[in-house]
């Protein structure tokens, strides 16, 4: 038996897979800042995550938007896998040894 193009077995455009979603919301992260104590959210774009060799080089960091401060905070495995998956840009530090 051979199935005719109305059976749905056919190859599904990407129009066809998409057409059922709606907008996804962007991801934001809570941070505070240790200068201000002030508290907010920031877009994956406002955070930068830099992977060391050991968990004292695997850090993110960001501008806070109340005063202006750089801030950087250790990041563990958990925190890495939250900014990843979250789109945030990522550098990859190599030992000079």
């Amino acid at each position: 038996m051979s199935e005719s193009p109305e059976s749905g077995a056919g190859e599904m455009t990407v129009a066809t897979a998409f057409a059922g979603m709606r907008r996804v919301a962007p991801v934001v992260f809570k941070a505070g800042c240790p200068d201000c104590r002030g508290r907010f959210e920031l877009a994956a774009s406002a955070l930068r995550l830099a992977i060391g060799a050991s968990s004292r080089t695997t850090f993110y960091s960001f501008t806070c938007p109340d005063c202006g401060a750089a801030v950087r905070k250790p990041a563990g495995e958990r925190i890495v896998e939250l900014l990843t998956g979250g789109g945030v840009r990522t550098l990859r530090l190599h030992s000079t040894v």
